[in-house]
């Protein structure tokens, strides 16, 4: 038929993944994914996360596939700021009103949970339960306070958060693996590189007696799930350290990465995109999260130098 001939094959990992996020990706993917790889403007990539951004100064409307409706949560408010991060653009006004919103939404111990309680009706992963005083958790609260401090945003929120970052990341001896993602992410940011430094190789000497990271994907033995998680759910080298100058790098041998990285490169499927690590619950989360794996994927990819175009 007219106008139906065939388009050239995508031969390079980016070409491919490129096809891919146009035809899959939220804007705000496809943004992000220009501004990263194609040299597109940080405009763009600003506008279209701004169409998250709540009346209370959080971030709602299913930003996190995973939590879907309009009401902010801190999910959302750790992927808005990952995006902002990435643009230089982590401060002024915008981060101040979020910050206050982090206030008011904190637990008693000043930390955020990973679902604030919200009327119910709105869809969310089976994993992520709705408790009417849910307790603080590194998993948002890590990623957040991270952020910030990289920035160098003051706020009044961030001395208590802080603090018990610093409190779970030096005192905690049994871990779940995606708490293990969210304390890199503190350590990484946090100004006291002296204390982030010996924090970061007492989590890294139990990273590996607990077995919480695989390190040889040729022989995954499916580690330790929390209720919810699915057993295909481990984390890799990749997911903890996901620039070469992270404090978790130290954590791994060279061929560790290595290896790690070879089965990420190889994860790319016949689509162009990388698998979402999270069981499929909605077909809407499943499709929204597999072009942010693929972003994720990408970047990690080419932090370490490995060859895409």
């Amino acid at each position: 038929m007219p106008g139906d001939e065939a388009q050239p094959a995508a031969t390079t990992p980016l070409a491919r993944a490129e096809r891919f996020i146009w035809l899959t990706a939220r804007v705000l993917e496809q943004r992000r994914f220009a501004f990263h790889f194609l040299g597109g403007d940080a405009d763009g990539v600003d506008a279209a996360l701004g169409a998250y951004l709540g009346a209370d100064g959080g971030y709602g409307h299913a930003l996190d596939p995973d939590l879907r409706g309009p009401l902010s949560q801190p999910l959302h408010a750790a992927y808005a700021l990952r995006v902002l991060d990435a643009l230089g653009r982590c401060g002024g006004r915008r981060v101040e009103q979020l910050c206050g919103h982090l206030a008011a939404v904190s637990t008693s111990d000043g930390a955020l949970p990973v679902v604030s309680p919200a009327p119910a009706g709105h869809p969310a992963a089976r994993y992520h339960p709705v408790h009417d005083d849910p307790p603080g958790a590194l998993l948002t609260t890590g990623p957040v306070v991270g952020a910030l401090h990289h920035n160098r945003v003051w706020h009044a929120w961030l001395f208590r958060a802080t603090e018990f970052c610093w409190d779970r990341v030096e005192t905690r001896r049994h871990w779940h693996p995606y708490e293990v993602r969210g304390a890199a992410a503190f350590l990484d940011g946090v100004p006291d590189r002296g204390r982030a430094a010996a924090a970061a190789d007492r989590l890294g000497r139990l990273v590996r007696e607990q077995h919480l990271v695989v390190l040889d994907p040729a022989h995954r033995t499916g580690g330790p799930t929390a209720p919810g998680d699915a057993p295909t759910e481990e984390l890799y080298p990749y997911d903890v350290a996901r620039r070469p100058e992270s404090c978790a790098r130290g954590w791994f041998t060279d061929a560790e990465m290595g290896r790690s990285l070879d089965f990420l490169a190889a994860r790319q499927q016949p689509d162009g995109g990388w698998p979402a690590a999270r069981p499929a619950w909605a077909a809407g989360s499943s499709l929204e999260r597999r072009p942010i794996a693929t972003l994720e994927a990408l970047l990690t990819l080419r932090a370490y130098g490995r060859a895409l175009a």
